[in-house]
């Protein structure tokens, strides 16, 4: 896709909205409270315009009218906002007690789904209003929430992932030996915004033994010929995210590191071939591991398999031992298995997978054959 996409309207985070209210009934909940952040970007495509201690919240009940609870001096930009029309507005204004104002909209026995990233003061400001409330997180209350993606979303995501295809196209390009690895790390930074992100949320290079560690930093080691060097890069186009991995080999490789990336590609292969509608997401886990693991690596794959993608790039469902949520059409998420010899070098090859109605289908195209660079 290379056009924009056309926007999401009110009707869409109405329907969203339903769909969380309606959720969270079915879990036993008596609400949603969403603070700022991802979620209500997602919910209503507001986001306030800075990290504030003044609380703003939407309160998300069944068969109640969703309200966006917000201080008087930020309700013009929340009315701005464009699923305002699908949401009433209470403001508060400094001096007040903005859990007074919130409290009769809650059930005052109610358990309620919040926000990961909430406030703790303000948590603990609606325990002291409203004593008999408890809380849980939406990733344990309610963590299918944003898992499933609409067609709409899945365009977004197609195209993020397109523009990572087109970075690590463009990155095989430059020049590895010779430059530190924070060198790269801004060229891939570079071309993820050239390629339209509007955010680079990482770009991990790890060269040499630094391969060995996967969320690695790009620092200052100069990259020699012979490095190994694993690219993990991603962030935000159109809100949605990428995220995808490749290693990459100054000059030849060894006969050794061939056959570890040879190993790994095997691997994701097999689980990206598990992907289909039905299957536990630990499944997906098991299958890249039991692979890495009769080819007598399997103390050396450290992280789990996979994570789900959207509105951030880490976010449910998880493929990982103990998940036994089911895939469902329309989830989108990382197949990425690794190997990691600490103090010599690491090899992860990832894509961005969804589930079909009959299988899965990857976001990311480019070769995953271990790539000669100069």
């Amino acid at each position: 896709m290379t056009g924009t996409p056309a926007p999401f309207t009110a009707d869409d985070y109405r329907a969203r909205m339903e769909r969380a209210a309606r959720a969270a009934d079915e879990a036993g909940l008596a609400g949603v409270l969403v603070s700022p952040g991802p979620d209500l970007v997602w919910l209503t495509g507001y986001a306030p315009p800075a990290a504030t201690e003044r609380l703003t919240l939407l309160v998300l009940t069944p068969g109640q009218d969703p309200v966006l609870v917000v201080p008087t001096l930020e309700a013009p930009d929340a009315e701005k906002a464009v699923g305002a029309p699908a949401l009433k507005l209470r403001d508060w204004t400094d001096g007040k007690d903005p859990y007074t104002t919130t409290a009769p909209l809650l059930d005052a026995s109610g358990r309620f789904g919040v926000s990961d990233n909430a406030w703790a003061m303000h948590l603990l400001g609606f325990q002291r209003e409203l004593p008999g409330t408890s809380y849980v997180s939406l990733s344990d209350g309610l963590p299918m929430l944003r898992a499933v993606k609409d067609a709409a979303e899945l365009e977004r995501l197609a195209a993020a992932g397109a523009a990572a295809d087109d970075t690590y196209e463009e990155i095989l390009k430059v020049a590895f030996a010779g430059r530190r690895e924070s060198d790269v790390a801004g060229d891939l930074a570079d071309l993820l915004r050239h390629f339209g992100h509007e955010q680079v949320d990482f770009t991990v290079v790890g060269s040499g033994p630094n391969g060995a560690n996967p969320h690695h930093e790009a620092g200052s080691r100069v990259i020699g010929h012979g490095d190994t060097v694993v690219l993990d890069f991603g962030g935000l186009k159109h809100g949605y995210g990428s995220d995808t991995s490749r290693t990459v080999h100054v000059g030849e490789p060894s006969a050794e590191e061939q056959r570890v990336h040879d190993i790994v590609r095997a691997a994701q292969q097999a689980a990206f071939e598990a992907v289909r509608p039905g299957i536990a997401c630990q499944d997906v886990d098991r299958v890249a591991r039991a692979h890495i693991t009769d080819a007598g690596y399997g103390d050396r794959f450290i992280h789990r398999t996979g994570h789900g993608i959207g509105v951030t790039t880490h976010e449910p469902p998880y493929m990982i031992e103990g998940e036994e949520q089911p895939l469902v059409p329309g989830m989108c998420f990382s197949v990425e298995p690794g190997i990691y010899l600490p103090g010599r070098f690491g090899v992860r090859i990832e894509d961005i997978v969804t589930v079909t109605e009959d299988g899965g289908r990857r976001l990311n195209d480019t070769p995953r054959e271990m790539a000669v660079v100069n």
